[in-house]
């Protein structure tokens, strides 16, 4: 591969350390990519030119003391702008925080410099984080590297867009109902939702508190498992300012380990249908892990329509409670799709005291009743959504007869916010207009390293990676 913004992450490391390339001549080759692509897709809010480069003349240094090295020495990397990064902005696409510059680095942020990672900037999101698609007032909207006319989903959509289009070598997106998952499904690449506490959400804004620290995760996002796993490695830990945190060690399973997990696969929830393409690209990730030895079965579990109302209940009404507030008197700074999202919540009934208690109550029961039918199916393999990606400003869509809505298109990824499982997203398939389709990993709480280790297993046979129509985009077309 002659263009070295596609190389995997794991092997811009690698050469670096060899010296067979200088940290200086990688982040100038993506500092160009940036340059040549980003006024097309409108992926990074604040790109940090001059520190980049500073930080690269330092790794190349250092690289004389090989001793010394991070497992990530040298590799350009981008961050959700809704993480602190010292002197960025972290504004999460709200006019209500505009010019906002953090004092100082997010926890994972330090961890991910530590490591030795270059940091290019700050990518862009919807309004607060509340979209599957990527538009606000300050920035304007972000572009699908596969298709201008394609969202690359939200609400880590700059940062999906930026390491499709060889813009980032990897980054770190956040996931409420669907925020990594999705984007990773519509652009092609891969995203870890890990199990919440399992990396540390502290610095994200907005704050991982309530409800939503229920449900509301931190993760890595990349081309390539093995560059999901470098990340999660890197970034994965306790900290004293997530208040889910568990001191849970690293534990990878080997080969023989890996495939004895027994696989349960469903292409559709019963309610919300998918399309066809969807349904082709689930079964042949089913028939690949089947194919190397995996146990594979067709089920679909019970109680996924449960955890679908209680997400509603959590992530919609109780956040348009904390939302609304927020823009008394300041009515004219909602975005479109925030003010969109707003009204889908007031036209719920509001949370008392008990409902709230009730709703908590049935989320810990399906909880335990979903986890003890992961007794038999370790791993579930199914949907990351019902469509790929979508244009700009569509609501709905027909599928198989029915009209599926834009809040339901997302189900696939919000069953898991609910009931806190990790889960990746890996290309497996592509639409017949060309577009790339996802499929979803779900394992146990806790056990991050079983969904990556199946994850590389399913890449391995795959392949789907690819990279994306990019002459048409500096072209501009």
């Amino acid at each position: 591969m002659n263009d070295l913004t596609f190389l995997p992450a794991v092997s811009m490391a690698e050469k670096i350390r060899k010296k067979e390339i200088s940290p200086v001549e990688l982040v100038d080759a993506h500092l160009t990519k940036i340059e040549e692509l980003n006024p097309t897709l409108n992926a990074f809010v604040q790109v940090d030119t001059d520190r980049a480069r500073q930080a690269a003349q330092n790794a190349a240094s250092a690289v004389l003391n090989p001793a010394t090295l991070g497992p990530l020495h040298g590799v350009p990397i981008s961050i959700k702008s809704s993480f602190s990064v010292e002197g960025l902005r972290c504004e999460a696409g709200t006019r209500l925080r505009a010019e906002f510059v953090a004092r100082q680095d997010a926890v994972l942020v330090t961890r991910l410099k530590n490591a030795g990672a270059i940091i290019l900037g700050v990518t862009n999101t919807p309004e607060l984080l509340m979209a599957w698609e990527t538009d606000n007032l300050l920035y304007g909207r972000t572009n699908s590297p596969w298709d201008l006319e394609c969202t690359p989903g939200g609400s880590s959509g700059g940062e999906a867009a930026a390491i499709a289009a060889g813009m980032s070598a990897g980054g770190v997106g956040s996931d409420g109902g669907g925020s990594i998952r999705v984007p990773a499904h519509f652009s092609g690449i891969c995203g870890l939702k890990p199990t919440p506490g399992r990396i540390p959400a502290t610095g994200h804004f907005p704050v991982s508190a309530g409800p939503f620290a229920s449900i509301g995760v931190v993760g890595p996002m990349a081309r390539t498992v093995a560059d999901l796993k470098l990340l999660f490695e890197v970034m994965q830990g306790p900290d004293v300012g997530d208040t889910n945190a568990a001191p849970v060690p690293v534990r990878w399973p080997n080969e023989d380990e890996a495939r004895g997990l027994r696989v349960g696969y469903f292409e559709d929830d019963g309610r919300t249908p998918v399309t066809a393409e969807t349904r082709t690209a689930v079964r042949d990730a089913a028939e690949a892990l089947r194919s190397t030895g995996f146990q594979v079965e067709p089920f679909r579990p019970k109680g996924l329509e449960e955890a679908r109302q209680l997400w509603w209940k959590y992530f919609v009404v109780a956040g348009g409670m904390l939302l609304r507030p927020m823009f008394d008197g300041r009515e004219s700074d909602l975005s479109p799709i925030l003010r969109e999202f707003l009204e889908w919540s007031a036209a719920q009934p509001t949370h008392s005291g008990r409902s709230l208690l009730e709703a908590w109550i049935r989320r810990d029961a399906v909880r335990a009743q979903f986890f003890a039918q992961m007794q038999r199916y370790p791993i579930l393999l199914c949907p990351a959504a019902a469509i790929p990606a979508f244009r700009h400003g569509e609501r709905s869509w027909q599928i198989d007869g029915k009209t599926v809505d834009y809040l339901d298109a997302w189900s696939y990824t919000e069953f898991f916010n609910l009931l806190g499982n990790p889960a990746a997203v890996v290309p497996v398939g592509r639409s017949s207009e060309g577009l790339p389709i996802g499929v979803q990993i779900v394992g146990r709480p806790w056990e991050e390293e079983q969904v990556l280790s199946v994850a590389a297993a399913l890449e391995k046979q795959c392949g789907a990676w690819r990279i994306p129509r990019l002459k048409d985009l500096r072209l501009g077309r």
